[in-house]
């Protein structure tokens, strides 16, 4: 079944001034060489795109340009404007699209954020974290507070009005009120969006050694739900709205790009370690910053993973994603995409989740409730 959802474009940026001891993406640090070898790579495999998957081409012109990382506010504004502008060339990217920036505090001026909106960038996402020092600094954050408070009124006064925050919650030595500080001084800037979310201590970032060098420790998991459900709480009060399991926003700032990956989207992905889906194929750029430069100059393929998903698995995948959702998933049109009876094939095994009152189905809507997010891994292995 055709899509109607427009795709996007995803465009990833792997430097960073530091690296963060929490941090388990694709990254590198900042040099100024390698970043004017990387923007050049960026435009010429985004050019190349309609050649290499031309069935792209034949789906709903994108109207989402996403720049994460790393850290995208390291290049200058008009570099950003050059991949911009490659994307509206080659790709067909609206006029009208959602263009956002990752942004770490540290990296902006209100000058360089006027020049980003000059550039075409019209949503920012500020990797905030805690508006608490002692937690920024044993997360390795080069910002302090007051710079991320600043840096909110910096964006309003270049002419930004779409502005994300995120911050982390369950941090090393937290607690349930000390989050909760966070959260209000989020809610005192007025964002129109926010993401809050958990942090995950990967077995290969520095921060787990650093947590057992200096005793440090998450709270206990009843904490964690405590944080979740009263941060979720005083936003809503605020006048943002939760319509993912970790994003809130003010009406008409959901984040579109986003919902490409939970409502079964399409988009192409560019730079090291990015992935891209189309229809049943996905696959995966080289990881290695300079491997993909080696590979993009000799004129060779980026990609180092590719697999197709069959049916079963396609469906599985966009109940999964789509149960993120506050709104749900609509069964009937899953089923009609996927010519399957959705509920025949995972209802015996959703009837106990509904029971316990992890989710919800009204019609042929399928939710999570309130109390399901929080135990959300629990519902979705059913489609795992």
């Amino acid at each position: 079944m055709p899509r109607s959802l427009n795709s996007g474009l995803y465009v990833h940026i792997p430097f960073c001034a530091s690296i963060c001891n929490y941090c388990n993406f694709t990254r590198s640090l900042f040099d100024p060489d390698l970043k004017r070898r990387y923007v050049d790579a960026l435009v010429a495999e985004i050019r190349e795109a309609p050649v290499r998957w031309p069935a792209f081409l034949e789906r709903p012109e994108p109207d989402t340009l996403y720049f994460g990382g790393g850290t995208p506010s390291l290049l200058e504004p008009e570099e950003i404007a050059r991949l911009i502008e490659a994307g509206r060339t080659s790709l067909g990217l609206r006029g009208e699209s959602e263009v956002t920036l990752e942004a770490n505090p540290e990296t902006i001026s209100v000058g360089r954020l006027r020049r980003f909106r000059g550039a075409g960038v019209n949503r920012l996402s500020f990797g905030v974290q805690s508006f608490r020092n002692q937690e920024l600094g044993r997360l390795g954050r080069l910002h302090d507070a007051e710079r991320a408070r600043e840096v909110v009124g910096w964006a309003r006064e270049a002419g930004f009005d779409n502005v994300s925050l995120d911050l982390m919650m369950w941090l090393p030595q937290q607690s349930v009120s000390q989050w909760l500080e966070s959260v209000d001084e989020l809610i005192a800037l007025h964002p129109d969006h926010a993401s809050l979310y958990l942090l995950e201590v990967y077995p290969n970032a520095p921060l787990r050694d650093d947590m057992a060098r200096a005793g440090w420790s998450q709270a206990p998991d009843e904490d964690a739900a405590a944080m979740y459900e009263e941060a979720m709480t005083r936003t809503e009060v605020a006048g943002l709205e939760q319509y993912e399991i970790s994003n809130v926003a003010r009406p008409g700032k959901r984040a579109r790009h986003n919902m490409k990956y939970w409502r079964d989207g399409d988009w192409l992905a560019f730079g090291c370690g990015a992935h891209s889906t189309l229809d049943e194929a996905r696959w995966k750029n080289v990881t290695s910053t300079l491997d993909y430069l080696a590979r993009v100059e000799a004129g060779d393929s980026v990609i180092a993973e590719r697999r197709t998903l069959r049916p079963h698995d396609r469906l599985g995948e966009a109940l999964f994603m789509g149960l993120r959702l506050t709104d749900g998933v609509d069964l009937r049109a899953l089923g009609e995409r996927y010519a399957v009876d959705v509920w025949a094939a995972y209802g015996p095994r959703l009837e106990p989740h509904l029971e316990a009152g992890l989710a919800r189905k009204t019609g042929e809507c399928l939710r999570l409730t309130r109390r399901g997010r929080l135990l959300a891994n629990e519902v979705m292995a059913v489609f795992v």
